[in-house]
């Protein structure tokens, strides 16, 4: 099961506690902890998250070191842990904007968990998923065009993922807006959505194991119509 999580709502939670943004980040980084804990009890193999979009680098600049600061800590306090638990992290989007520090850490985490195979962890940084597709028409202009599993391929190439574009069976976004804001917008074409309240901070594995519930009561045509056998012994 691919679940998607949209981690919105870290500053309004420091700025309603009278803090700095910033300390909402940081209580973003231990809620991903969390999740990322429970999320095999749960059924969850892959597990994409939001982190960093590219128009985020419109924040004042301020806000952005700090937040590229706290990526490389969390990525180097997690991978000991990740690898020992079997789950491989991955980033994707573009580096090349990136710290160099950053991108170096990115890689040593990547090859320290490149064997884990419990939960996939993919963490979106600098990314945005209009951008990935049109550098993927643009580049395929002069040619026939692709089909859909090369476009995934194609796509998952362009964000520095070793694997086909996974499609997304649960797709999560906390704090209250409901959109996806440039966020696997392909591999969500027929994703479940699931809009919540909470700040990103207060989720919790509960809210999690509530929300694949209600995704597992869902029924999910794809399109087609529910078999009537289907209906009748649900």
């Amino acid at each position: 099961m691919h679940v998607a999580i949209i981690m919105d709502g870290n500053g309004r939670w420091a700025t309603r506690r009278g803090m700095p943004r910033t300390a909402g980040h940081r209580a973003g980084a231990k809620a991903l902890t969390r999740i990322v804990e429970a999320a095999p009890q749960l059924g969850v193999t892959k597990l994409t998250v939001f982190a960093f979009s590219s128009d985020n680098w419109r924040r004042p600049a301020a806000e952005v070191d700090a937040l590229m600061r706290l990526f490389g800590s969390y990525l180097g306090n997690e991978a000991e842990r990740r690898a020992r638990k079997g789950t491989r992290l991955s980033v994707i989007g573009r580096r090349d904007r990136l710290p160099p520090g950053l991108s170096d850490e990115i890689s040593r985490v990547e090859s320290a968990t490149a064997d884990g195979d419990r939960l996939h962890l993919r963490v979106a940084l600098d990314y945005s998923a209009r951008d990935a597709i049109s550098r993927i028409l643009i580049a395929g202009s002069d040619r026939d065009p692709p089909s859909r599993d090369r476009i995934g391929r194609l796509i998952s190439q362009s964000a520095e993922d070793d694997a086909s574009a996974p499609d997304v069976d649960l797709l999560i976004r906390t704090g209250g807006e409901k959109r996806l804001s440039d966020f696997l917008l392909w591999e969500c074409a027929y994703a479940e959505l699931a809009f919540l309240d909470a700040m990103w901070p207060d989720f919790t594995p509960a809210n999690l194991a509530g929300v694949i519930a209600d995704f597992r009561r869902r029924d999910r045509r794809f399109g087609g119509l529910t078999p009537p056998l289907a209906m009748a012994t649900a």
